[in-house]
């Protein structure tokens, strides 16, 4: 270690030693959520131009055991969110929604079984179709396309044939004193006013299953969002020192002065004491399991009066979904 090495290491710890002094844990979790919200960056100006959330449905294909819609839906009068619904074959009422948010790759089609060209997928790929599985186990999921990827990239991105826009929006937004993570959380929050609103689901069992960077925004979102009654964290829990702040990452990971709070595992332990589930591949190189297990035992003291409502699984694996227990649980617990 040089000296600039351990000047790094002093200022990580410095940031630490100035986190907020509350009177217990309960308070400090309040102040903390707080602190989040301001920290993700101003959205006033979205909420003043909401529009009515009324879908349209553009595409629908039957399956054996499900239906998958594709819908465009408006949150705003210059924002719209374009989203596969997948809703099993059944008689029953009542089904427990999910929220699945697809990490980087090329949009959401790799989540719900599709090409990037649109084909039918037989082979998965790091998300695994977990959309797919997840309506196969009776859930009705809601997989949006996150701003940034797929058909939701900038016009300068499409033209260069960048996979995504996620340096181009971060960067606009940080100099905005915005943050991308602020902006993806704020489009989850929106989603899940219209759940609430479907007919044939049961709004006290909202769940929430993100991949990569769209673990990012499930554990933010239901660190803010008491709807949602379970989460599942996939490719993402760790340390900012041991993930985001080891090698290089993209910088939709970034929020400006978060360190200054907490570590990663205090922001995710916001989550309880409502059901959590965390996975990750043992052999995922950036995402190094000796940080996750370090983040799960932090994250776990969290959960000693319901242990119950915790629980994890490091699979053989690398950088990917696996759901050979993450699915189950999600059933269980709802």
């Amino acid at each position: 270690m040089n000296q600039l090495d351990r000047l790094f290491e002093q200022f990580y710890n410095n940031a630490l030693e100035e986190t907020i002094k509350a009177a217990g844990p309960i308070e400090r979790k309040l102040a903390l959520k707080s602190t989040l919200l301001e920290l993700l960056g101003d959205f006033s100006y979205l909420d003043e131009t909401r529009v009515p959330l009324q879908a349209t449905i553009v595409e629908t294909e039957q399956f054996n055991e499900y239906k998958r819609e594709l819908i465009i839906l408006p949150l705003t009068n210059l924002l719209e969110v374009k989203m596969y619904v997948l809703t099993p074959k059944t008689e029953k009422k009542n089904i427990a929604p999910v929220l699945a948010l697809h990490g980087h790759g090329y949009g959401v089609k790799e989540a719900v079984g599709l090409t990037e060209d649109g084909e039918q997928e037989a082979v998965s790929g790091i998300h695994n179709q977990f959309a797919v599985h997840l309506v196969k186990k009776g859930f009705k999921v809601f997989a949006p396309e996150v701003i940034g990827f797929g058909d939701r990239r900038l016009t300068r991105d499409m033209q260069q044939g960048n996979i995504n826009s996620c340096e181009a929006m971060a960067t606009n937004l940080l100099m905005e004193g915005k943050t991308l993570a602020g902006l993806r959380i704020w489009e989850a929050r929106r989603i899940l006013d219209f759940i609430e609103k479907a007919s044939d689901v049961d709004k006290e069992k909202i769940a929430i299953m993100g991949f990569s960077g769209g673990a990012l925004i499930a554990a933010y979102t239901a660190a803010l969002d008491l709807r949602v009654a379970a989460t599942v964290l996939t490719g993402f829990t760790n340390t900012f020192k041991g993930s985001i702040m080891a090698m290089h990452h993209c910088i939709d990971n970034y929020i400006p002065g978060i360190l200054n709070y907490a570590e990663l595992p205090e922001w995710i332990s916001l989550i309880s004491p409502r059901s959590l589930f965390i996975e990750s591949g043992e052999k995922d190189p950036i995402f190094p399991n000796r940080f996750v297990l370090d983040a799960i035992k932090q994250i776990e003291e969290n959960y000693q009066n319901r242990p119950e409502k915790f629980r994890y699984d490091i699979f053989p694996g690398t950088h990917e979904i696996s759901g050979r227990i993450a699915y189950d649980w999600l059933k269980g617990v709802l």
